[in-house]
């Protein structure tokens, strides 16, 4: 294995949806109203000796197990249980559940006119599989080299009142304010690829922060990762493949809960958005990056890649829980019955493109409470969940996964233990739920 080089394949494909979508990310329905940019599947091939690994970010809300079922099984160069797919977490995504069977009324209690769930599903399965593929078939010999550097991106997006009450968001203008719930890490993890003439071909970039600068829009867009892509090509190359992973950030968003007026202003001076800005941020820190760590190319690290399955004890719920939640439900129950009579019985409400948010908004706070009596339920039949973790060794580079959107604790806890010299955690690799951290329980809230 000492005299085997490494093989590196890159590959991008469009995964933009071309008729209109329900977009995942809000409690209300969102139909797709046009593009803002379009949304991107980035592939990586690592293959040394008879071992390969195959990376892939998509820019969608998370990665079900449905979705990674289908592109491997589409599979025909590299293993299926090489492939290791993770989401950027952008909220102007296509909403993709599990069930070919779940559709519009099912989901937000109203029919609307939109690419069936199941149909997006198989289109972007095609599209991933299709990049996974050209990736396999273009790995040549290559090198990697890796570094660290720093982009103030993500930030805590809990706050904590006088009384220890948390709430995601909201006005800290209050004398009821106290202080922002928790940590903050601003480090960006750089793994870049490059040709056997020393030339970087691609970057692996990862940092504590989902993509949701503009996340309430009504347009399909890969949010900031756009910008961010279009800023490192512009600095580095038009070729360049640009990987993006989010790194443990369940209570992280690039939102502020204060300072926002001081933000502003400069953003106006500046002449940027605050999308451009995130991207102008992550582009110094990796350009910085590539400028002090291409003496260090390695063009045989040791490469080694575990998959675990693992069972894990489900927080308990209590009949308390079940009953809270059912109380909570009712009054979003006579919500969704008032708004569904008043859509229903003045058509011409219907002439406004987005008739529909309210009434969709009520019936998913009714199927959000009711999952609380679901997950009840499901206690007494298994306590466990069963999820699947991925780790890389990737020379002195350790890459470990998670299906969940872990707050940043967790992520400080296990970068602070790993042994490797630097660590990629990678969240949502895999369906997503929450994970929050005991401080967070603590204050309640959402998440």
């Amino acid at each position: 294995m000492s005299d085997t080089r490494l093989n590196i394949g890159w590959a991008q494909a469009d995964i933009t949806p071309d008729e209109p979508v329900l977009i995942a990310g809000q409690f209300h329905a969102r139909v797709s109203e046009g593009v803002r940019d379009p949304l991107t599947a980035t592939a990586l091939v690592l293959e040394r000796g008879a071992r390969h690994v195959v990376l892939v970010s998509c820019d969608i809300i998370n990665v079900k197990d449905e979705l990674r079922e289908a592109v491997a099984h589409r599979l025909t160069g590299p293993a299926p249980e090489a492939l290791v797919m993770n989401a950027t977490h952008t909220h102007a995504a296509p909403l993709m559940r599990p069930g070919d069977d779940v559709t519009a009324q099912e989901y937000y209690g109203v029919e609307l006119p939109v690419m069936s769930l199941a149909s997006y599903l198989e289109f972007a399965a095609d599209r991933i599989a299709g990049a996974v593929e050209d990736a396999w078939s273009r790995h040549a010999e290559g090198a990697i080299a890796f570094g660290l550097g720093h982009a103030v991106v993500g930030r805590n997006r809990r706050w904590v009142d006088v009384h220890g009450n948390s709430t995601m968001y909201g006005d800290t203008d209050t004398p009821e304010f106290s202080h922002i719930e928790g940590y903050e890490d601003h480090s960006v993890n750089v793994l870049a690829t490059y040709d056997t003439a020393g030339q970087p071909t691609g970057v692996v970039v990862n940092l504590p922060c989902p993509s949701q600068a503009t996340g309430g829009i009504f347009e399909i867009s890969a949010d900031f990762w756009h910008e961010t892509r279009e800023e490192l090509r512009d600095r580095l190359g038009a070729g360049l493949f640009v990987l993006p992973q989010a790194s443990a950030a369940g209570d992280q968003s690039p939102h502020l809960l204060y300072g926002k007026r001081e933000h502003e202003r400069m953003l106006e001076l500046k002449g940027r958005t605050s999308r451009e800005e995130i991207a102008n941020h992550i582009a110094d820190a990796v350009e910085e990056a590539l400028g002090f760590i291409g003496d260090t190319r390695d063009d045989s690290p040791l490469l080694r890649h575990e998959v675990l399955e693992l069972k894990l004890p489900l927080r308990k719920l209590t009949e308390q829980d079940v009953r809270q939640a059912e109380e909570d439900a009712e009054p979003w129950q006579e919500k969704y019955q008032a708004e569904l009579r008043r859509v229903e019985q003045s058509r011409e409400l219907r002439e406004d493109p987005r008739w529909y948010v309210p009434v969709s908004r009520a019936w998913r706070k009714v199927k959000w409470h009711e999952r609380v009596r679901n997950r009840f339920e499901q206690q007494q039949r298994d306590p466990f969940e069963y999820v699947t973790l991925h780790v890389i060794r990737l020379g002195e580079v350790a890459i470990a996964t998670n299906p969940f959107e872990y707050y940043l604790d967790f992520g400080v806890y296990i970068k602070a233990r790993s042994p490797a010299v630097q660590t990629f955690l990678v969240q949502l690799a895999g369906p997503g739920s929450y994970v929050p951290s005991a401080r967070s329980t603590e204050g309640g809230g959402y998440g």
